[in-house]
């Protein structure tokens, strides 16, 4: 069997990173993959500015520690102050630029305003030093820099810095488009009478899901036919459109598994038994498009998953996830993991590489879902991510275990 790294990185070798992209709006671009490193033309913050509101002030002219100054003026964010004499203050609010002459900020709670017979007056109850709550030019960003890396997924933190610096529009890659589709004729959709030996398909929507937060176009043909000729019909009607086909069941030699010997005869497959649980067959190949040349644009991309739900879910996550993520231009596809308590007993040591359903409970530990079959969809609701135990590995209450949350691998 192959191991979890080695079948990943195989994967990952294979994949063809999209080429073709779009300009969007800054403002619609969230969740897409960026395709061109972007620079900034200014710096940022533009020009010398305050953090607080307060007075701007010559340091020189509050050593004091009781100095009470001539207020010269008044600077609200937005607008540019005269200079600033010495022995005056500028009341000023957050985010203004700091006058010439200036070079400090006294907060307001530091300062009682007055008025005297020359006017309205300042003492400034603080001893300053110079550059004391002033925000510096390009403090934040340097003007050529490099704020954003290609292959970045665009996030609210990303729009908003690229909005700062003033980009209005971005270069993304296009979406990957994908196609799925369902076998098994024992397969009903909610809403269906269920039939003696029916089960609903609980595969497709969760893949879906998966698929719309990793922000790919999707064509779902549905639950198809168990019969050779329907899969290569839907196989072939996929490849034409997109990029990547992903089943769920069917994957497996038995004689109503048609998935194998359909991608087989509209192209090539490779079938992998994984040191993986749940989740051991992975199905990866290439079904060609009709019309097309033999080379890699004739082809989509096929990745077949095992049909228990929660083999599919996870599979999904440790695989496919990777995948669509390099496809898109992503370079660092890698899923951070957490050292962190168990708070349970695991006896049972397998050959394979265990993702088990744990929770983290109220004392920072982790809980073990009681039931972690294949089948038990409830686990992936009931957790918070996946424990990686390795092959052979026994776990003791107590023992430090790597730990996975669903946050990280659904990002």
């Amino acid at each position: 069997m192959l191991s979890v790294a080695d079948a990943r990185d195989f994967l990952l070798a294979a994949a063809r990173p999209l080429m073709e992209t779009e300009k969007l709006a800054t403002i619609d671009a969230h969740g897409r993959i960026l395709a061109e490193a972007q620079t900034s033309q200014l710096n940022v913050p533009p020009a010398d500015n305050t953090q607080m509101d307060g007075y701007a002030v010559r340091a020189a002219d509050c050593a004091s520690g009781s100095a009470t100054l001539h207020i010269s003026q008044r600077i609200p964010a937005g607008y540019v102050g005269q200079p600033l004499e010495p022995g005056t203050a500028a009341r000023i609010f957050t985010g203004a630029m700091i006058p010439d002459g200036a070079d400090a900020v006294v907060m307001q709670e530091a300062c009682e305003a007055g008025k005297n017979e020359y006017g309205d007056v300042v003492t400034v109850r603080h001893v300053p030093v110079a550059g004391e709550w002033i925000r510096r030019a390009g403090e934040d960003i340097r003007e050529g820099a490099t704020i954003l890396q290609a292959g970045q997924r665009l996030r609210a933190q990303e729009l908003g810095l690229a909005a700062s610096v003033g980009l209005a529009t971005l270069p993304v890659v296009r979406k990957l488009r994908v196609a799925v589709f369902f076998t098994g004729d024992e397969l009903a959709m909610p809403g269906e009478a269920l039939k003696p030996g029916a089960i609903y398909n609980s595969n497709r929507f969760t893949l879906r899901g998966l698929l719309q937060r990793l922000g790919c176009e999707m064509t779902d043909y549905g639950i198809v036919p168990d019969t050779l000729e329907a899969t290569r019909t839907t196989l072939r009607r996929a490849a034409q459109y997109h990029d990547l086909i992903i089943t769920s069941g069917g994957v497996s030699v038995g004689e109503e598994d048609h998935v194998k010997p359909a991608v087989e005869a509209e192209g090539r497959l490779n079938m992998w038994q994984i040191a993986l649980k749940p989740g051991k067959p992975l199905a990866f190949g290439e079904v060609d498009r009709s019309g097309s040349d033999a080379d890699a644009a004739g082809k989509a991309f096929f990745l077949g998953l095992p049909g228990n739900p929660v083999s599919s879910f996870v599979t999904f996550l440790l695989f496919v996830r990777p995948f669509i993520l390099r496809l898109q231009g992503v370079q660092d596809v890698g899923v951070p993991s957490y050292a962190m308590r168990a708070d349970f007993d695991w006896p049972r040591a397998d050959r394979r590489n265990e993702f088990l359903r744990a929770r983290i409970n109220p004392q920072g530990g982790l809980d073990l879902f009681p039931n972690q079959s294949s089948g038990v969809l409830t686990s992936t609701v009931w957790g918070d991510g996946l424990i990686d135990n390795p092959p052979g590995k026994t776990i003791a209450r107590g023992e430090v275990v790597r730990f996975i949350p669903f946050s990280e691998l659904m990002a």
